[in-house]
């Protein structure tokens, strides 16, 4: 046990270290080249560690601080928050194909944003109906699962994709609705992904949420794995099982409405990360879900610096997901299966 349990932390410590390497490589990438020692540096001299010319700090400070510093936290942000909720969801409806996607949180909070597009709303507008539509989809989802199935897990599945499809139907009568010269177009790049229409105060100001979101899906694991035995096991060992099972909802679609508020529609990271961290880790969502969360901050910062360093023009970030989730899928597919039994 000790030996599985140190094996865990190296495990945890690797990604760890993986995700800062991978933290520093998109802060060094973009047209204007800085070294990684630069950076090192810069971030010495706000520490009194080091020294910079005058004019060289204030170019530093604008493009690290003012342009590449908000994509990378909102990277790592998005990734984490749809990673964990993807693995959260595929616990709690014990099926390993579930993602945000299809229970309709990405398609409400999509609906809600280009709503808030389509009425020329301020950012904050945007972000709170992205959250508020996604929260919707979801209860929209559950309670058609409640009345036709008394909650059980199949109907809520069912009830999810039936949400999904209502908000994706609404999103196309928005883009129908949309300016053909100005509107659809804006609407039409944001839903393709893209991280670069956050200022660092918009990424900021969801950092608290969208970690408290997650931490409570961390938090959730080992409830999740006692309720992986049943329901009825679950209370016998003291699980409140209805508390955890809408709490991990509430939570996992918190986290990935607020995704979509900042980086748009980005699919495949809440599908492909559990899978990967179930083949390193096992099935365990207590060993899980925290791997899962890191695994997909490495996987979204990797495809922002994909997107931005494969070309000249920077290629939205829900294309590049959509490139390598599928190969990726089908290269954990049948491992990732014996990794659930």
């Amino acid at each position: 046990m000790n030996r599985i349990f140190s094996r865990f932390n190296g495990q945890l410590a690797a990604l760890v270290l993986l995700l800062g390497a991978m933290l520093l490589f998109a802060l060094s990438l973009g047209n204007y080249p800085i070294t990684i020692m630069e950076i090192c540096r810069f971030v010495g001299s706000h520490l009194g560690l080091a020294t910079l010319p005058e004019d060289r700090q204030s170019i530093l400070s604008n493009i690290l601080l003012d342009v590449r510093l908000p994509r990378v936290i909102g990277a790592i942000l998005v990734g984490m928050a749809l990673s964990g909720s993807g693995a959260a969801f595929q616990a709690v409806f014990r099926n390993p194909l579930v993602s945000p996607g299809m229970l309709g949180v990405l398609a409400g909070a999509s609906f809600g944003a280009t709503l808030g597009m389509l009425f020329h709303g301020n950012w904050l507008t945007i972000q709170l109906m992205a959250f508020a539509f996604g929260l919707l989809a979801v209860g929209i989802g559950v309670a058609i699962g409640l009345i036709f199935g008394g909650g059980s897990m199949i109907t809520l599945l069912l009830g999810g994709i039936i949400s999904s499809a209502l908000f994706s139907a609404l999103l196309s009568l928005v883009k129908f609705a949309a300016d053909p010269q100005d509107e659809l177009p804006s609407i039409v790049y944001w839903l393709m992904g893209s991280l670069g229409m956050s200022g660092l105060s918009d990424v900021l100001w969801l950092l608290p949420p969208m970690l408290v979101a997650v931490l409570v899906l961390w938090a959730f694991g080992r409830s999740l794995d006692a309720m992986s035995m049943g329901d009825e096991e679950a209370r016998a060992l003291g699980v409140p099982v209805n508390v955890v099972r809408y709490g991990v909802i509430v939570a996992a679609t918190m986290a990935s409405a607020l995704s979509v508020s900042i980086a748009g529609m980005v699919g495949w990271v809440g599908l492909i990360a559990p899978h990967i961290a179930r083949m390193l880790v096992g099935p365990e969502n207590s060993r899980l879900m925290p791997v899962s969360i890191m695994l997909g901050a490495i996987f979204l910062l990797l495809a922002d610096c994909l997107g931005r360093g494969f070309s000249v023009v920077e290629i939205p970030i829900g294309i590049v997901t959509e490139c390598l989730g599928l190969p990726l899928f089908l290269l954990v597919l049948h491992r990732a299966r014996r990794g659930w039994n």
